[in-house]
């Protein structure tokens, strides 16, 4: 029974996290709080709130740092060759899961998710396993966490939830 509640609770969570990472990606601002407060409301059935709730959505702009770039505008340190996170917002809980895509430093971030400095701040180093993007070439990624403590069956299996992952 708690394997197929478990199941109805993935099924809302993959279609959030869809649904958000479709409005992401055709450039809905999530940093303006009519955007956000949608969202909280899509999310109402998993317990999804502004910076608590049961849940979390990370929404990262992620593309490749290539070598010229950094000779061409003579960065030093740059992170050449690398995936870095150009844009980061997040609404609800982050404390429940840190994004797969690494964490920039909060203070690199500024009001509308930029991620101060990414050619060359070591924290917008993204993880992308997903695909090798090429220079000028853009992936926006949702990330959705949300607990299921509901769920638990203590002494078996505890710290239950769901984790799903879009990239466009």
């Amino acid at each position: 029974m708690v394997v197929g509640l478990n199941l109805g609770r993935i099924i809302q969570a993959a279609s959030l996290n869809r649904d958000a990472g479709s409005m992401y990606v055709r450039g809905i601002d999530f940093s303006a709080n009519f955007n956000r407060n949608l969202l909280i409301r899509l999310g109402q059935g998993l317990s999804l709130s502004e910076t608590g709730g049961r849940g979390i959505v990370y929404f990262s702009k992620v593309t490749w740092m290539p070598s010229t770039k950094c000779t061409s505008l003579s960065l030093n340190p740059c992170n050449s060759k690398q995936h870095v996170i150009m844009q980061r917002l997040s609404i609800g809980d982050p404390s429940l899961r840190a994004s797969q895509l690494g964490t920039p430093a909060s203070n690199r971030i500024e009001a509308r998710g930029d991620v101060a400095n990414y050619m060359t701040n070591s924290t917008a180093i993204a993880v992308f396993p997903w695909m090798q993007l090429a220079e000028n070439e853009y992936a926006w990624v949702a990330e959705t966490y949300f607990s299921s403590p509901d769920f638990d069956l203590p002494g078996y299996r505890t710290g239950t939830g769901v984790y799903n992952v879009s990239v466009y």
